[in-house]
């Protein structure tokens, strides 16, 4: 079945108004009935009063006037004058016949009025006797005419009210589509916004109004530029770090490589030359001596280059350490103006893939969050396996949580995160520290990684 389609704004808008008028035009129409009703009613019992007075003068005449004229004298008086006004006249002879009744009204002939309507407006009046003689006059009171009238009064207008009606919710129509036309404008900005054209702005409408809505969504418009603008940034700024570190990592193995290959094998050679002389110089103490200190030299710049060579080299590119390490430098390049402690023991054992990606993400998260919200000048990390827990804790010295934060955010990143540890059957608690600041902490039982690596 098809549904109809909802009547739109400006229609159930009209629609209210004309119902509302037309409840008024009801109103003056009860008032309007009851008047007429009452002028019909005077107008009918003064049409009565007055044919009843001249029939009675008409029987003080016809006293002196003998019983055997009285019938045909009365007749030729009555028959020429008709109809007498809204009465209807009747005279009976003494045993009761009829010899004459009125015609019918020649006003509005052949036509009636609804019998509700009649109902409502036709007064009641009782017929009028006069005895003149041995004949009765009866005068019966008729408001047919004045209830036509009344009748026909009421169609002409019901006729205008309609079209007045008519004319009234077509006009209060045009008026709303006139006075709303700026709404479609509105409906078009917010699909094209929802689209993703967050350039869409609205002109400030003249109406007070729409102008006070026009420059909300403006205003709402611009933040939401902004921090689509943000995270672009951030996102670029990471890729950036990903790509400055990866650049860095390649220097550090060259140097390192450089160190291996030149340095370290000639400190070799020449320990190796010191060696020998200290040994078969044993008898010349001239010699002797200078080549011991020459390998003790030598010895220590081994170690030295030894050392400098395990800090160049980072550790296995797939290990939550170095992947940590790289997320770490990436976010320090970004945001130099903030202090970066950390301190990551993971332990010796695999952690499997699932646990390693939710530190990396409760990571990369919390200090996102810190960048954008939390106003933070030092920031602690600390990562620390104790038995079968991974413990993870980071801390800031900012505003703390429950403050208003200067850039938008989604505030879905924080439930993303408890989802992903309640997964894992871990806990988050996220605490305001006494000192000032926010503190983020989470355990993650590893038993997923063992049965996992099992």
């Amino acid at each position: 079945m098809r549904r109809l389609r909802p009547a739109s704004l400006h229609t159930r808008i009209s629609l209210v108004l004309t119902g509302f008028a037309a409840s008024l035009l009801l109103v003056l129409a009860g008032l309007w009935l009851h008047g007429a009703r009452e002028a019909i009613h005077e107008e009918v019992e003064a049409a009565n009063r007055v044919s009843l007075q001249w029939l009675t003068a008409l029987s003080a005449e016809m006293q002196g006037v003998p019983a055997v004229e009285l019938e045909a004298r009365m007749l030729g008086m009555v028959r020429p004058l008709g109809r007498i006004r809204a009465n209807a006249l009747e005279v009976f002879a003494a045993d009761g016949t009829r010899l004459y009744k009125s015609p019918p009204p020649t006003y509005k002939a052949g036509r009636s009025v609804p019998a509700a309507f009649a109902a409502v407006l036709e007064p009641e009046l009782a017929p009028r006797r006069l005895a003149v003689g041995e004949l009765q006059l009866l005068l019966t009171p008729d408001a047919s005419r004045s209830l036509l009238d009344a009748w026909d009064e009421l169609l002409a207008m019901s006729g205008w009210a309609l079209a007045l009606l008519g004319l009234l919710f077509f006009a209060t129509r045009r008026a709303l589509d006139r006075a709303l036309r700026p709404l479609a404008q509105v409906m078009q900005a917010l699909d094209r916004t929802g689209a993703g054209r967050f350039d869409t702005r609205l002109p400030v409408f003249a109406t007070p109004e729409l102008g006070r809505l026009s420059r909300a969504f403006n205003g709402m418009a611009d933040r939401l530029a902004a921090a689509v603008d943000s995270n672009v940034r951030l996102e670029t700024e990471r890729e950036v770090g990903e790509h400055l570190q990866a650049r860095l990592d390649e220097e550090r193995r060259a140097i390192a490589r450089e160190l291996h290959d030149e340095l370290a094998q000639g400190i070799t050679a020449v320990r190796a030359l010191a060696g020998a002389i200290v040994q078969r110089s044993a008898e010349q103490p001239a010699l002797h001596a200078p080549a011991q200190g020459i390998v003790a030299v030598t010895g220590e710049m081994q170690e030295g280059v030894r050392g400098i060579l395990h800090r160049l080299r980072p550790p296995a590119s797939g290990s939550l350490a170095a992947r940590l390490e790289r997320s770490l430098l990436a976010w320090q390049l970004q945001h130099e103006d903030i202090e970066l402690r950390s301190s990551v023991a993971p332990g010796d054992g695999a952690l499997g893939e699932v646990v390693e990606q939710t530190v990396l993400r409760i990571v990369q998260e919390g200090l996102t969050n810190v960048a954008r919200h939390a106003g933070a000048s030092r920031v602690e990390l600390d990562i620390r396996r104790q038995g079968d827990v991974l413990q993870i804790a980071l801390r800031d010295n900012g505003r703390g949580r429950g403050s208003r934060s200067a850039q938008a955010g989604s505030g879905l990143g924080l439930t993303g995160m408890a989802e992903r540890i309640a997964l894992l059957g871990g806990k988050l608690v996220l605490n305001n520290r006494a000192a000032g600041g926010f503190a983020l902490e989470a355990c993650l039982p590893l038993s997923l990684s063992l049965e996992e690596t099992a």
